[in-house]
């Protein structure tokens, strides 16, 4: 992980570091993903924000999942656009919300179309998926863990 750190911070990635070593999710983040793994929640406790250079990529920090922050997109926005597609069909947004339940969203960006990066947390736990609008939830795997998604990263074969 501190490898990429310095890896974003020298590749001009507006990186913020929380001034305590600690994390305070909401309740309902904890509720509902109750085994966030603990790479993810170790960058958590470490980072407030991390951002591309073009500002249209972000990993999802604290503050996002928290709705600290009055930001445009939430950290669930994804969900909420697939949930709004469904319309009145609750059986559909059982579905939805039933999916999302298993996905942990970690990256979201606006840059050429919505799509993101999610942690799961069910079926390969600790894989890391992509998806992107309009079909929110058909995904691909692009790595294994955490640290797979950061080489992919800092090697370019995963573009932010």
């Amino acid at each position: 992980m501190k490898k990429f750190i310095d890896w974003a911070k020298e590749s001009g990635w507006t990186i913020v570091f929380k001034s305590e070593y600690q994390l305070n999710l909401d309740e309902s983040i904890v509720t509902r993903y109750k085994n966030i793994l603990d790479e993810y929640l170790e960058f958590l406790k470490m980072i407030k924000q991390c951002i591309t250079p073009s500002e249209k990529t972000w990993f999802i920090c604290e503050d996002e999942y928290n709705n600290d922050l009055d930001i445009a997109l939430k950290w669930n926005e994804f969900e909420l656009i697939s949930l709004e597609a469904a319309g009145e069909d609750n059986e559909w947004k059982s579905d939805i919300t039933l999916w999302w339940d298993k996905y942990l969203p970690i990256v979201m960006s606006v840059d050429g179309g919505y799509s993101f990066y999610a942690i799961d947390l069910t079926n390969d736990i600790g894989a890391i998926v992509h998806g992107y609008e309009p079909e929110f939830e058909e995904v691909e795997k692009v790595a294994d863990n955490l640290d797979g998604l950061f080489e992919l990263i800092m090697s370019n074969k995963i573009k932010l």
